[in-house]
């Protein structure tokens, strides 16, 4: 039922943490984190009815409708508990900012932006969030960008704005060829800049990455 995706932001959440996934995912990754006792405290919040009718289909099915809650909320909207870790993720960078304008964020933020990860890192870093982990995967076609956030201060390389600080080899040379294949037709000299600082991140990478 997981998909990789969902199963590696599991991976990321502390066991026995309070946990609110926003936009939630048919309730999927709510499911896990109880199934896998990886935590039993758990609030599946989305913008849309259909998507929460589904998310009690999905919970009713397991046995979980009364163990995990389902809040019909925008963001943060109508939440009232700070909660250990919040995830947020299948989203745009645009929305996801609009979702952390708030006072109730929480320690651990779990991030999979689906687009402008640079304007992301760079936000989060404003906001007051270090990167404790990232973790670039490829799930089906697509590759999923998913950033631990803590409370606390970063100072980001523009490489690592750009390009994170995952060590995922197979992950830049797909970005290489994205930027090769625009600078053809493009000429824009940008994308050999990325390019080269794409080359020297992986030259750094340890052999058994």
């Amino acid at each position: 039922m997981i998909t990789k995706r969902l199963k590696t932001i599991a991976d990321l959440i502390p066991k026995d943490s309070s946990v609110i996934d926003i936009g939630t995912d048919h309730a999927y990754l709510p499911i896990y984190l109880y199934q896998n006792n990886i935590s039993k405290d758990i609030t599946a919040t989305d913008v849309s009815q259909n998507v929460l009718k589904s998310s009690l289909n999905n919970l009713t099915k397991y046995n979980l409708n009364n163990k995990i809650s389902l809040v019909l909320a925008d963001g943060f909207k109508n939440i009232g508990k700070i909660y250990d870790v919040a995830v947020i993720a299948g989203m745009g960078t645009s929305t996801i900012k609009k979702i952390l304008d708030t006072k109730k964020l929480p320690e651990i933020l779990i991030i999979q932006s689906n687009n402008d990860h640079y304007e992301l890192r760079k936000y989060m870093q404003d906001l007051g969030y270090k990167i404790t982990k990232e973790v670039v995967i490829k799930d089906g076609k697509h590759y999923y960008v998913i950033i631990k956030y803590e409370r606390g201060s970063d100072n980001l390389s523009e490489s690592e704005l750009l390009f994170g600080k995952s060590q995922n080899k197979e992950y830049f040379k797909y970005l290489i060829e994205q930027f090769n294949y625009i600078h053809s037709k493009s000429q824009d000299k940008q994308y050999l800049n990325y390019i080269n600082i794409l080359q020297s991140i992986i030259e750094k990478i340890p052999e058994n990455y």
